[in-house]
């Protein structure tokens, strides 16, 4: 009797707004080692800040909402537990700051009984602290559920079915807080809701202002991430950077879109990113709001004259200056106003980055050298900062000293 031939597996790919379209997007080549070749960066420290933080801050909702701590929290007694929790599970999986500039860990320091102050204001804890006592006040008492998993199903863009591994890509990400809002809470002043500054930057939008008044329900939603690094530049001037601000509006966008599928999802008027290092900005991040704030390129700072002068004054070797809480926290916040023409748009370029990933892939499969299936063309600060660049053809930098962005 003669068998047939065993049918080719039906795979569809997987693939995640974090993990896969912002990685790409830093750098083709770059995202085929680390993310299909399983080769993790050395020294992951922004990695592991990103992890910690979201950490920190759902494990801070969590205590929130079971024991009602009130604000504002000591580091001490109330957010340092925290802390070394999430370092704890941050080890496990292979993650550790490497810099003691950037956050002290006990479990690596048997000998130490006692915290200083000097282990309080390292940067990641007092970012933490911040985020907590700034906006964790406002925000803890909107959430409906954090990280919250969502998925979907879209087209293969470029089907094709000779050479195309699949006619369908699955999309996942997830969200790191959903709100569940009604139109009535802008107006409310009870202890949800009263003096609340998420509420009352919301209610500065005219562009939030104009989608409430066109939404015909009750209930919405608005969905908000976190990012573990400054507010990035609304302009870019180097062609080869990642242009973060419009991928981190797509981010939102696509969000809102596969939370739309799901079934017990209302419909969703805007988003809203945390930018947390605004809070607690390091040396580099200054530098970089200094040169951002001269060249005109952000869209928030330039009317508060006396943080301006400040910055301006600053020089890298200087203390950082003290600015003003309005400033910082004006810089952390920015809203995005969903719609589905925007949605659509915003699938379209996601679509574009499947599409590469799977033409490099593809090339890749069919016997194409590794670089020159995966195209490497970054900006400086990624380029010295991979590890990969002793053997990268398309390096934009050739030094010999590891630098982190």
């Amino acid at each position: 009797m003669k068998l047939p031939s065993k049918s080719k597996p039906y795979i569809i790919p997987e693939y995640s707004l974090t993990g896969d379209l912002l990685s790409f997007l830093t750098c083709n080549l770059q995202y085929r080692y680390q993310n299909k070749g399983t080769l993790p960066p050395s020294k992951p420290v922004q990695r592991w800040f990103g992890e910690f933080i979201h950490g920190v801050l759902e494990e801070a909702y969590l205590e929130w909402k079971y024991k009602q701590t009130a604000f504002p929290w000591d580091w001490i007694d109330d957010i340092r537990p925290i802390e070394e929790q999430i370092d704890l599970r941050l080890q496990v999986r292979g993650l550790y700051p490497y810099d003691e500039d950037l956050f002290f860990s006990m479990s690596n320091h048997p000998e130490v009984e006692y915290l200083n102050e000097h282990d309080h204001k390292k940067l990641a804890s007092a970012r933490a602290e911040k985020a907590i006592n700034i906006w964790g006040e406002h925000l803890f008492p909107l959430i409906d559920s954090s990280e919250h998993l969502i998925k979907g199903v879209r087209p293969m863009p470029n089907y094709d079915e000779h050479k195309s591994r699949s006619n369908y890509y699955g999309i996942n990400g997830v969200v790191d807080v959903l709100t569940s809002m009604k139109i009535h809470d802008l107006e409310q002043s009870n202890l949800d809701t009263f003096n609340n500054k998420i509420i009352e930057y919301l209610k500065k939008d005219p562009d939030f202002q104009k989608r409430i008044s066109e939404h015909d329900g009750e209930d919405y939603e608005i969905i908000i991430d976190y990012k573990g690094m400054k507010r990035p530049p609304t302009v870019m001037l180097d062609s080869k950077a990642e242009d973060k601000w419009e991928t981190h509006k797509q981010q939102i966008l696509t969000y809102s879109w596969l939370r739309s599928k799901q079934e017990d999802s209302k419909p969703i008027i805007a988003g809203i990113i945390f930018y947390l290092n605004e809070l607690v900005p390091s040396k580099e991040d200054l530098a970089l709001i200094k040169e951002e704030l001269e060249n005109d390129l952000t869209d928030v700072g330039g009317e508060y004259v006396n943080d301006v002068k400040l910055i301006e004054n600053w020089q890298e070797d200087d203390k950082a200056p003290e600015l003003s809480n309005d400033f910082k926290i004006d810089r952390s916040i920015r809203i995005i106003n969903v719609n589905e023409n925007e949605q659509d748009n915003a699938l379209l370029k996601f679509d574009s980055v499947v599409a590469n990933i799977e033409s490099s892939l593809i090339k890749e499969m069919n016997g194409c050298k590794i670089q020159e299936a995966w195209e490497a063309d970054s900006d400086e600060r990624t380029c010295s900062a991979c590890d990969f660049r002793t053997f990268c053809k398309n390096n934009s930098v050739k030094t010999k000293d590891i630098k982190i962005p």
